[in-house]
């Protein structure tokens, strides 16, 4: 990596490009001397638009070629939403960096104002193409019908629009990146719909061997969403889950403990297993992974080991 040269590898979307925007901004402001340059690389996940995530392998899609860019040198960092990232990289590979958290919740962008998730219209249409999405707002409204819905935050607002759909749900983050909270219509509070794994944090990806970017990265770390990441995906890889099966997890840390909330779920809702653990700061990856075995022992293993077969089918 030379210092007259950094390359950012990033998806073209605008809420990826403003993400990498946002990165080489800080970088420069911390290092005015360093030449930073966006390389957009287009993954599998933005090439597919019209089939589920879920079918067509779920986490990863959004990553691997940028991934592919760093292993053969061509970009020196790749910059990631977290909740796209697999638990397990490729070799050769780390996330050097985890960003201070944004917002971490869902939201519903609404045709019509409600003041809560219960006003909503008998059967209103709702918008979404996330499992665990789906079965959290079937488990509260098994009478919403919801749709299918990909493609970046513009084309799903364009097509919430087109379909007369009554609402769409989208992260609170992404809106809020691109200017766009005045659309939010109704925040999804974490106990009516618990957020992805990760939700609202960055990622900062490179070599392992790279030690000078490693020190440029340094002072974007923000140890306490690293904390709460951690607990999170470590309880994502006990379970083995992605996109293809309902998931969810959200840490807080609360001065020099850890709460970890995790859910597994039904698609159509009719059944969720939700549970909390609390612990020190400093096992953040431990109560995620107990966390997650006391959900396989309440029925998890049965919900997961049933959609992994329909996914296989």
């Amino acid at each position: 990596m030379s210092q007259q040269r950094f390359r950012i590898g990033t998806r073209a979307s605008r809420l990826a490009l403003w993400q990498a925007e946002w990165v080489k901004s800080s970088l420069q402001q911390l290092h005015p001397t360093l030449q930073v340059e966006l390389v957009k690389i287009q993954t599998e996940g933005d090439r597919i638009l019209d089939v589920p995530l879920a079918k067509i392998g779920g986490k990863g899609l959004f990553v691997k070629e940028i991934e592919e860019a760093l292993l053969d040198g061509r970009i020196d960092l790749a910059v990631h939403s977290m909740k796209d990232v697999p638990t397990l990289l490729p070799p050769g590979l780390e996330l050097r960096c985890i960003t201070e958290r944004a917002d971490p919740r869902d939201c519903l962008v609404l045709a019509a104002p409600q003041k809560n998730l219960a006003d909503l219209p008998q059967g209103a249409r709702i918008g979404t193409s996330s499992l665990r999405r789906r079965a959290q707002l079937l488990h509260k409204r098994p009478d919403l019908r919801i749709s299918d819905m990909r493609g970046n935050v513009d084309t799903r607002l364009r097509k919430m629009r087109e379909e007369g759909l009554d609402g769409i749900v989208l992260a609170a983050a992404g809106l809020k990146r691109l200017g766009y909270e005045e659309h939010i219509g109704l925040y999804l509070e974490p106990k009516d719909c618990l957020p992805a794994i990760a939700q609202g944090a960055l990622g900062l990806e490179c070599r392992i061997d790279d030690k000078a970017t490693h020190a440029l990265l340094a002072p974007l770390h923000h140890p306490a969403t690293a904390m709460e990441v951690t607990a999170e995906r470590a309880f994502l890889a006990r379970l083995e889950g992605g996109c293809q099966v309902p998931v969810a997890g959200y840490a807080q840390l609360l001065d020099d403990r850890l709460e970890l909330t995790g859910l597994v779920a039904r698609i159509d809702g009719s059944e969720v297993l939700k549970d909390s653990l609390t612990c020190p700061a400093d096992e953040a990856a431990e109560v995620g992974r107990a966390l997650a075995d006391i959900l396989l022992r309440c029925g998890a293993d049965q919900i997961l080991g049933e959609l992994y077969g329909q996914a296989e089918s």
